[in-house]
């Protein structure tokens, strides 16, 4: 079995690091043992683990918010990262998945995991709360938030910096599972980081957009241009109330204006999503209701996990 140890945030250098830890290749679904009575006992499954976003910053132009960790053995991972080694799951064991929750306001994301008794957990990163113009940084997750949140390797990148134009405070974007966020710059907020796109479902969809920075409307200058979130659920920024990221893609929130007003306040979390493909020779129930099970391309199954629930093997 491949050890898939939990991966650490980088220490904070500059907006954010690009460093690549290289993992083993995934190579197709391989049937590895079977029980006294012919069944298959043991068997290879993919997984997509995406955190929760973190929230947007919201304090005299807030920074936007990092995207949740990503984190795939189908395709290429976050922040560069190459696709992990897939998971063995055995027949008769009850596997535990988390799907992190959004972050709330001015707070970071929460991870999201698969685990079980008989494999070394998976879990990626929640992302970072956007920061503030000249009262504090983003903080470092999964993706970063801005300014200067570091991103975590093979998950994503580091939030964007603000700019210094007078009374306006143009803040940077969040980091995404693809790219930094953007810079602030002149009366513009910078972009979120897009996310990266995965197939795993069936279908190409892209998740860990960052969150766009916000600028502060100053009551003699008028509102700035408020940047825009990345491609996978990132919130945008604004010069007024932010928007969250995305319910189950982790995209992370955008930067709002200014705290303590409901109207100016930044965007919350998106939430996180687990999905974990299968062959279709294997049976398997999913818990709650709220989660699937349903028919993947190649003579697949994937579960798909939008709130915290279980997968038992028979």
């Amino acid at each position: 079995m491949k050890d898939l140890d939990n991966l650490l945030p980088l220490k904070p250098e500059g907006k954010g690091s690009k460093k690549i830890q290289n993992r083993g290749k995934s190579f197709g679904y391989q049937i590895l043992g079977f029980g006294s009575g012919g069944g298959v006992s043991a068997f290879a499954a993919d997984f997509l683990v995406v955190a929760g976003g973190g929230a947007g910053g919201d304090y005299n132009s807030g920074g936007g918010a990092g995207a949740g960790g990503f984190r795939t053995s189908a395709g290429t991972s976050g922040g560069g990262g190459s696709a992990e080694c897939s998971l063995t799951l055995n027949s008769g064991i009850t596997y535990t998945v988390t799907v992190g929750p959004g972050g709330a306001a001015q707070t970071s994301g929460c991870l999201s995991s698969v685990a079980g008794s008989d494999i070394t957990t998976v879990s990626s990163a929640g992302g970072g709360r956007g920061g503030w113009s000249g009262c504090g940084n983003g903080q470092p997750g999964g993706s970063g938030g801005a300014p200067n949140g570091c991103g975590t390797a093979c998950q994503g990148y580091g939030g964007g910096v603000g700019g210094s134009i007078p009374n306006r405070y143009p803040q940077g974007g969040g980091g995404g599972a693809s790219e930094e966020g953007a810079d602030g710059a002149g009366t513009t907020g910078g972009k979120g980081g897009d996310g990266v796109s995965s197939s795993i479902s069936g279908c190409a969809v892209t998740y860990g957009g960052g969150g766009g920075g916000s600028t502060y409307a100053h009551w003699q200058c008028g509102p700035g241009t408020p940047g825009a979130g990345g491609a996978g659920g990132g919130g945008a920024g604004n010069s007024g109330q932010a928007t969250a990221g995305t319910a189950n893609t982790g995209g992370g929130g955008g930067g709002g204006e200014r705290q303590g007003t409901p109207t100016n306040a930044g965007g919350l979390g998106g939430s996180g999503i687990v999905f974990l493909k299968y062959p279709n020779t294997m049976a398997a129930t999913i818990a709650p209701g709220t989660n699937t099970i349903g028919c993947a391309p190649g003579g697949n199954k994937v579960a798909t996990f939008t709130v915290t629930g279980t997968l038992a093997v028979s």
